[in-house]
């Protein structure tokens, strides 16, 4: 039963339907790609959100749910006309593993809207960024500019997410079909389909940890291609944790390369048949290569992978000092199994016959693989979800489950795979017989078909094949034809042999669609280690709703009725601001100058469009001079209320002012 090398039409059939899947693949994941996916999160912010507040701050501080990386240029102050207020120097709050940053402020800044916009690097590597507003005084006009492009955003940011991708493809290549080579079939060293295999595998993970190198200070800083060969915000990027996690990868491939080299060149050597050497130095040398190349391998592919462990997911939030090792490991298993998934269909549909042994060892490592994949999988899954609710509503949690349909699919198509594998002839020197009468069906077909040609004249009689291979050819193109027909008939003969074995053709089968789905797999993998765990975003939701909940309302209103001392600034303090139990409203009438004043009539109301409430009166009563309250302001349900002030300052002269106010 030989499986060798098939003709050009198939090979190329193959290699378009795997081409196919990853392009469609990266297409629908990264051509529209937007903005990455926040892993830190803005939690808190003193001043707060939308706030406005009596007397200007000393400083604006910002809380972050993990650990962030920041410059003195992270946190900017704008002022009403968009000029940078803040002293430019950044401040370490961070205390009792609460994550707080600061920028002062100088004394005496007027009344207005100021601009908080703010940029960092998540522990885990990806770029956070925003803006917000508060108010000293009064609310007013801005013009300040935010960048409108966020960080990790752009097309820099799509580049990047692909060189990801294909960082992780080349990984599993290189090391999967490495482990295949060593530990399930050594006489694969020396095919080459599998040495280009592992060979493009390490080229492609050179390849895209080169472009994130240079992608990285364009990618933390503004997302903009025109910065991509700014070698300042470069130095800045290799000088963080991810820049020094990039560098690391690549001097490990340096030693990869040398790895590559032994393993196919003494290692293949060692395996070839007919060396030379006496049988007992042969043995003991294809052992000692096979130790040194798997201890050493192993070291290598451990390192490769601890340079996503210590600069992803796992370097930051619950149990870094055991969600590393278990990364590392998961990593490890993930290209042991669909990395020697690939070097199988290779090796099945490009080379020589592919040993029933060296498909049932692959078989029992991939088992293996599957079981650390499964285990380590649970614990992470554990540590970023946290809760079956965030399975199903959070974006991780989805993610989360797709992912682990897919290995549940694949795990499916594996179990085939293993079952073409069982009914494969349980003697090899039986297969062997088979494939040796096979070929001399086939050779003897193939000379009936030369001596037919050469009746008729088209083609070459059989001495004359044996002549001309024998002597160089006096006429060039002849030998030229003469190559062409050897590789038609070789070909023939290879498709009739393989055509004729169902159960290896059974197994290249279900193997493509393992590899097939396995690209799925590897797509949604890496969406998956760019997307905000399940845990920070329950967290961050929780802190708004425990924020929201209990927060006072503070809102100043100019109006102007259009009579005599029409004008003037309405102020409502409404506290707690939330739903359940009553609320506390004062109110406070001024003139233009600031001073408090009385007018005849003023009246308040609520509305909840939404849901169809109100409008809720409210009959402030008169307690001083410009100075009116309510207790008990009772709102049913929490949401967006408008909130309807009504002010009369003479019998005829009012106006009615409308405000948005968020109830907890």
């Amino acid at each position: 039963m030989a499986l060798a090398t098939t003709g050009s039409g198939p090979r190329r059939g193959a290699a378009l339907r795997l081409l196919a899947v990853v392009a469609v693949l990266l297409g629908a994941l990264f051509g529209g790609a937007a903005p990455a996916f926040a892993h830190a999160a803005l939690t808190g912010s003193d001043p707060a959100q939308g706030s406005v507040v009596d007397h200007a701050p000393e400083q604006v501080s910002l809380t972050f749910s993990e650990g962030v990386a920041m410059g003195d240029d992270s946190i900017r102050v704008l002022d009403p006309k968009g000029k940078r207020v803040d002293r430019g120097k950044l401040r370490d709050l961070c205390s009792g593993g609460v994550v707080k940053y600061a920028a002062g402020l100088p004394p005496g800044l007027g009344d207005g809207t100021y601009t908080v916009a703010w940029q960092a690097v998540s522990a885990d590597s990806h770029p956070v960024s925003g803006a917000f507003t508060f108010s000293i005084g009064a609310p007013s006009k801005t013009s300040a500019a935010v960048p409108q492009q966020e960080a990790g955003g752009g097309p820099v940011g799509a580049l990047y997410g692909i060189a990801r991708y294909l960082a992780y493809a080349g990984f599993i290549l290189l090391a999967g079909g490495a482990a295949f080579v060593v530990g399930c079939r050594p006489a694969a060293a020396g095919v080459r389909s599998v040495q280009r295999l592992v060979v493009y595998g390490w080229a492609v993970l050179t390849g895209s940890t080169l472009a994130m190198v240079l992608l990285r200070g364009a990618y933390t800083a503004s997302g903009k291609l025109s910065d991509v060969l700014d070698f300042g915000l470069l130095q800045q990027a290799l000088l963080t944790k991810p820049g020094a996690a990039l560098v690391s990868r690549l001097l490990l491939l340096a030693a990869a390369a040398v790895f590559i080299a032994v393993l196919f060149g003494a290692f293949a050597r060692a395996h070839e048949e007919g060396d030379g050497s006496a049988p007992g130095e042969d043995t003991r040398r294809r052992k000692d290569l096979t130790l040194g190349l798997g201890g050493g391998g192993v070291i290598v592919a451990a390192g490769l992978a601890t340079t996503w462990a210590m600069a992803e997911h796992a370097s930051t939030g619950l149990q870094p000092a055991v969600a590393m090792p278990v990364d590392v490991l998961h990593l490890l298993a993930v290209a042991t199994w669909l990395g020697g998934l690939a070097a199988l269909v290779v090796s099945l549909y490009w080379g020589p016959a592919v040993e029933r042994s060296a498909v049932r060892r692959f078989s029992r490592i991939a088992f293996g693989a599957v079981l650390v994949l499964v285990a380590t999988g649970i614990y992470q899954s554990w540590r970023q979800v946290g809760s079956w609710t965030a399975l199903t509503g959070t974006s991780y949690g989805r993610l989360l489950l797709l992912k682990a349909g897919l290995v549940v699919v694949l795990v499916g198509i594996a179990s085939v795979s293993r079952r073409w594998t069982a009914r494969l002839a349980d003697a090899e020197d039986s297969v062997t017989d088979a494939d040796a009468d096979r070929d001399a069906d086939a050779e003897a077909d193939a000379g009936a078909d030369a001596e037919a040609d050469a009746e008729t004249g088209t083609g070459t009689e059989p001495e004359d094949v044996s002549r001309e291979t024998s002597a160089p050819a006096a006429d060039p193109a002849r030998a030229v034809q003469l190559a062409r027909q050897q590789a038609a008939l070789r070909t023939a003969r290879t498709k009739r042999i393989r055509d004729a074995d169902p159960e290896r053709c059974g197994l290249r089968r279900s193997v493509l669609a393992e590899v097939s789905v396995a690209a799925v797999l590897l797509a949604v993998t890496t969406v998956l280690t760019a997307t905000e765990p399940a845990r920070t975003e329950e967290a961050v939701k929780a802190t708004e709703q425990s924020a929201s909940v209990g927060r006072p309302q503070v809102l100043t209103i100019p109006f102007d009725t259009g009579g005599p001392h029409g004008k003037g600034t309405a102020r409502i303090d409404l506290d707690p601001g939330r739903s359940s139990g009553g609320n506390a409203l004062r109110l406070r009438i001024a003139d233009p100058s600031g001073r408090t004043r009385d007018v005849p009539e003023v009246k308040v109301s609520f509305t909840l469009k939404d849901k169809k409430l109100g409008p809720l009166p409210v009959v402030p009563r008169h307690v001083g001079k410009g100075h009116w309250s309510a207790d008990r302001v009772r709102l049913p349900v929490p949401g967006r209320w408008q909130l309807t002030l009504l002010v009369r300052t003479s019998d005829i002269d009012q106006v009615t002012e409308f405000r948005n106010v968020k109830i907890g």
